[in-house]
Order: structure tokens, then sequence, then C-alpha cells
């Protein structure tokens, strides 16, 4: 499947907004069903982790780190194992797997009290960067979060919060069907109205 059919197939996915907001925005969703023969290359995933590296972040301190594995290698294959669940049934066919990663102290050992927030921030550019390369990305937190502390030897000052799943949307019904409902359901989301606790 082509990125021109992915969007055309995937346009009624935008999300009806309240004011136009950023197409980028607008336009990105969670999928599950990836196509297993799509790749990313090495510009575009770069393109995602420099996306990330210009978040902002408390002091500057920039805690978000990253383990990066592509479909096919042993790194790939320890992240599905790590996987709660389902999430490994239609992971396995993502181009990438990222795990998104807070440094929550410094090397001397002083702590980063905003660094799961500011690790936040990196994967939200990271996505919105990702639209724009024409592919999709599914955040997890069903994650066996110790299988990827020891498989790649974090220290203990490393906490690993999710893994984003990263490809090119294939269609619906390759899933199981409670999946593939999940897929082509509306998109909602609380009115703007409840977001607001006070405005003036």
């Amino acid at each position: 499947m082509s990125i021109t059919e992915t969007t055309s197939s995937t346009a009624a996915r935008t999300a009806v907004t309240s004011v136009p907001i950023v197409s980028e925005l607008a336009e990105r969703w969670s999928p599950r069903s990836f196509d297993a023969a799509a790749t990313v290359s090495d510009q575009q995933l770069d393109a995602l982790l420099e996306a990330a590296r210009w978040a902002p972040s408390a002091n500057n301190s920039q805690p978000a780190r990253f383990v990066v594995a592509r479909r096919g290698t042993h790194h790939f294959d320890t992240i599905v194992d790590a996987l709660v669940g389902f999430n490994a049934g239609w992971a396995v066919n993502a181009s990438a797997l990222i795990v998104a990663i807070a440094e929550t102290s410094s090397v001397e050992g002083d702590l980063r009290p905003t660094a799961e927030y500011d690790l936040g921030q990196a994967v939200a550019h990271l996505s919105v960067q990702a639209q724009a390369e024409g592919l999709h990305t599914h955040q997890m937190a069903g994650v066996e979060f110790e299988r990827i502390v020891a498989a790649f030897d974090l220290a203990e000052n490393l906490k690993p919060m999710t893994v984003t799943a990263v490809g090119v949307v294939d269609s619906a019904d390759k899933l199981a069907d409670a999946l593939a409902e999940r897929e082509t359901a509306p998109r909602t989301r609380l009115p703007l109205g409840e977001l607001v606790v006070a405005r003036s």
C-alpha cells in the first residue's frame, strides 16, 4: 500500500475540531493495523528523533532517551516479547518500535521531577513529525517494562514509559474483529469546555 493510498483511505479519520488546527494534529490517530511490508528509512527515523530532540524540557535538561528497533531485528523481537496482551499481535507488523525512556536523575544524582512530563512532550513531537512524514504512530503502556530494563541493561535512572509503534497504516479488515471495530469507530474527545478549569 502506498502512502498516497494510505492517506486517501484514512481521510475519514481526520478529527472534526471545534476550531481549525494544523493538519498534522487533526489527521493524527493511533491505528493498530500496520502494513507488514512497509519500511521506515533512516532519514525518516532521524527526522522523528530530531523532532523529539527539539521538544521543550525543564531547564533544558533533555531527559528523553530512546531505544529504536526496526522490524526484522533482534531488538524489535525483544520489544515485541515484552508487550502485554493483544499488543504484540498487531505491533509486530509495525515498521519500527521506539521505547521512550525518562532519565529521572542526572549522572550526578540530581533528581529530574519533570522528566516524565518532558519525555511526553518529546514523544508528542515525534508523533507529529511522523504524521508529516506520511507515517502513523501508536503509543502503548501495556508493556512488561522490567523485561525492557533487563534486555537493554538500563541504568537505575532510566525509566521506560511507553513503546511507540511506527509505520504505514493498513486496512482495518486485517485485524481481528474486535480490534477492527475499534479501528473504525468514530473518534471522540471531551468538549473543549470540559477541559478548561478556568479562563479569563
